[in-house]
């Protein structure tokens, strides 16, 4: 492994802080996502013993989509953390098997067949190989430090 990548395993995050940070950020993305469907659906009738029906409806599809999406990250991140730090590789390999068990444990569990958990698990795990084989990150590490200062002196004028 590329002494730069150790570095990259030596983060502050653990693997459970990452997994865990990965899963509030589904958890938060998942909510607004089902906010923004529930406002697309019509408002339930009105019923008798039912107060406020609109916001029961939009309360449970925002929990739901939610958690589905705090579920596919946290076992995404986790099974991804996980084979990292057993292969010692960072490349695409733990990110598609992080998107297969994801897509294929979670979404295939909800769909309550072996055919959507497959196909589930091939999406998640096609999406992933393309974005980590196409080097697409939000860190690059050129070897570089930057200062908000400059660090050489700068020529005397009086000389």
């Amino acid at each position: 492994m590329d002494p730069s990548e150790l570095g990259y395993l030596e983060d502050e995050d653990s693997s459970m802080m990452k997994t865990i940070k990965g899963a509030t950020s589904g958890l938060v993305a998942g909510t607004i996502w089902g906010t923004i469907v529930a406002t697309w659906h019509d408002v339930p009738r009105v019923e008798r013993r039912v107060a406020l029906p609109g916001l029961i409806r939009t309360l449970k599809m925002m929990g739901n989509h939610g958690l589905t999406f705090a579920a596919v990250s946290g076992v995404y991140i986790g099974v991804d953390q996980l084979l990292q730090n057993y292969r010692m590789k960072r490349d695409f390999i733990n990110g598609a098997v992080g998107g297969f068990v994801a897509g294929a444990s979670v979404l295939g569990y909800k769909g309550r067949s072996i055919s959507t958990a497959l196909s589930a698990g091939a999406a998640l795990a096609v999406t992933s190989m393309l974005i980590d084989a196409g080097g697409q990150t939000t860190r690059i590490d050129n070897g570089k430090e930057y200062y908000p200062y400059t660090t050489k002196k700068r020529p005397n004028v009086n000389n």
